[in-house]
């Protein structure tokens, strides 16, 4: 994100600050469907400190997890809408205060859009994707953020909670910032993220411990998933500066697919020389779970927007197709030669 085309929406936290600062409330944190290291980072660091302050708290999470981001200190309190739906509507029912973690729109969270709407709580916005919808007391948006959890750190530090962060609270962080932009590759720019990231270390995380549970803690089943995928599953158009990966349901049950093993899977058509727009298309249940990469310019969240019901950043969005696999993906090969001359143009 260009620092001076950021959005930036930073109301006074002083009144969040106020209830924190009163033990024993009811919190819950809210993270998106579908959740990366980003979204349990930063849901699983406000967590770790409102427990230190007293507070009952939860985080509560749509559907499951990756499982090589269980390793997280806190997951234990991680309640599971689709396996346990009484309780996790127990939970934001009778919360004093909600956090919204790391989405803007309640699109994002499913079947928690209702409770999240009737319940009378306090309710805190922590995001940095554009565009924010939500009807909350306090929000905390800055597209120019590397990620939520970068954003989560300079709230904890505005509402005077920076001497409790420890070392587990400093390893979420540090993994929503990691994750959240593909290893610094990406949307990390920005003086603030390596101040952050810095001041981070000094809690005395283990950088290379973190990278290996998160990287190098996958299934040999995900590994097998990726090299069928791009063997047998990747198109490349250099016409169009385009790569695609997609997976039918008989693929992924081929490969015991399980909750993220999918994750970064997106990126790969971009190692290919002259490929600046990537897209992977997986096969669900009821639709057609997208996501979109691209270098540059090109503004996938628009993309995204106008065709798939998506949005996200100007280089990392989401989407979704209620079509068939087939049918959706024979429906983007149809929409690139209107972006031929936009991709050709496009300077990495």
């Amino acid at each position: 994100m260009n620092q001076s085309n950021a959005q930036i929406i930073w109301t006074d936290p002083a009144p969040v600050a106020e209830l924190l600062r009163t033990p024993g409330k009811r919190v819950a944190v809210i993270i998106h469907v579908n959740p990366d290291g980003d979204a349990l980072g930063s849901s699983l660091a406000l967590l770790n400190i409102f427990n230190k302050c007293g507070h009952t708290s939860s985080v509560i999470s749509p559907n499951n997890y990756p499982g090589f981001l269980k390793w997280m200190p806190g997951t234990e309190q991680v309640i599971i809408m689709e396996e346990s739906s009484a309780e996790a509507m127990d939970s934001l029912l009778k919360a004093d205060i909600i956090f919204a973690a790391d989405f803007n729109e309640l699109t994002r969270v499913k079947k928690l859009n209702e409770a999240f709407c009737e319940s009378k709580a306090f309710k805190v916005l922590i995001d940095h994707h554009p565009g924010p919808n939500m009807d909350v007391n306090c929000m905390l948006s800055d597209t120019s953020a590397s990620s939520t959890a970068e954003l989560v750190y300079r709230f904890i530090k505005e509402t005077g909670l920076h001497s409790l962060v420890d070392r587990d609270i400093a390893s979420c962080l540090f993994t929503g910032i990691m994750t959240d932009t593909g290893c610094f590759s990406y949307n990390s720019s920005g003086r603030k993220t390596w101040e952050t990231v810095a001041e981070l270390l000094d809690f005395g995380i283990d950088k290379d411990r973190l990278y290996y549970l998160t990287y190098d803690n996958f299934s040999e089943h995900r590994m097998r998933l990726l090299g069928y995928g791009l063997n047998e599953r990747m198109e490349v158009f250099p016409e169009y500066c385009t790569g695609i990966i997609w997976f039918a349901r008989d693929d992924l049950d081929k490969y015991h697919f399980e909750v993220g093993d999918t994750e970064g899977f997106v990126n790969y058509p971009l190692s290919i020389k002259g490929i600046r727009f990537s897209a992977l298309f997986v096969e669900k249940e009821d639709h057609v779970r997208i996501s979109f990469r691209s270098k540059g310019d090109f503004a996938v969240n628009k993309f995204s927007r106008k065709y798939f019901n998506g949005g996200g950043h100007a280089n990392a969005s989401g989407g979704e197709s209620y079509l068939s696999i087939a049918d959706t993906v024979r429906r983007f090969k149809e929409l690139l030669p209107s972006y031929k001359d936009e991709l050709s143009r496009h300077e990495d």
